[in-house]
This record gives structure tokens, C-alpha cells and sequence, in this order.
């Protein structure tokens, strides 16, 4: 009898950690399993240096979402960026997107104004109004060699 307790406590405690490493799986790999609390835009750049899916997505200053996909329109010669943006956060069809640098040569994030003149974004929406990033290397090189004007 003190074996099949002994199996049990072991099972009880190995069934405990299988959960409790599944919990943790879904909460720090950014997978929603019950309810999505994100709805999904879109943004075309002619060009994303550096930007990275699961790059942070701000507005305002204040994380709002993050950066789900990146593949290219061969038609129109851009790159397709799909977000994913918290559901009560409001984007209007006049939004900016601009990439963005986190320090001088830190991570690369996308930043969103969010404009105010237009029409709520729907879900798949498209962010019309994009800037791609600053190359610093290019203006380093241009501001050495006097090509930058005074």
C-alpha cells in the first residue's frame, strides 16, 4: 500500500509541473489560448531594417501591441507588416507608423501616431501613412564626407 502512495504523490507533483511549465509557456511566449484581447493591423513600408516580428509596438509613448508578421508585396514593391494592437486602443485612418530606434543603436520598434482626424481603423485595417527607419550609418557617412548642407 505505501508504494501506490508513494506513485501517486510522485504523479500528483509531476502532473503539477507539466501545468504550471504550460502556463508559463503560454504566458511568456505572447499565446492568448482562451480569449484575444488584440485585433490585427496592417502597415506597408518600403523599407524595415532591423524590425523583427514580436518588435514592440508603441503610441504615445506606451506599449500597445507588437509586431506579428513581416512579408513582402512583390507587386508593389513593399513590405507588409502585420500587428497585432490591444483592443481598447483606438488607431483612426490617419495614423503615422514610423520605425523607430530605441537608443542610438539599440532595437528597432514601431511607433504609431495615432491621428484623430479620420475614421476608426477596423480590424485588418491598413496604415497608409508609413516612414521608414533612419539609416544612421548613411547620415554618419554623409555628415563626414560634407555632403550634410548648413
Amino acid at each position: 500500500m505505501q508504494k501506490y502512495t508513494m506513485e501517486t504523490t510522485v504523479g500528483i507533483f509531476i502532473m503539477f509541473g507539466l501545468i504550471l511549465i504550460g502556463v508559463m509557456t503560454v504566458k511568456l511566449g505572447h499565446v492568448s489560448l482562451f480569449s484575444d484581447e488584440t485585433y490585427p493591423l496592417v502597415a506597408r513600408f518600403t523599407s524595415v531594417t532591423g524590425l523583427r516580428p514580436d518588435s514592440p509596438v508603441f503610441m504615445l509613448g506606451l506599449k500597445i501591441g507588437r509586431v506579428e508578421s513581416l512579408t513582402i508585396d512583390q507587386k508593389n514593391q513593399k513590405v507588409v507588416v502585420a500587428l497585432r494592437i490591444k483592443k481598447d486602443v483606438r488607431v483612426y485612418d490617419d495614423a503615422i507608423a514610423s520605425i523607430k530606434t530605441e537608443g542610438l543603436i539599440g532595437d528597432k520598434y514601431l511607433s504609431i501616431n495615432p491621428g484623430g482626424g479620420g475614421d476608426l481603423l477596423k480590424p485588418k485595417g491598413v496604415i497608409t501613412d508609413t516612414q521608414p527607419p533612419v539609416d544612421i550609418g548613411d547620415l554618419i557617412g554623409k555628415y563626414a564626407f560634407g555632403e550634410v548642407k548648413k
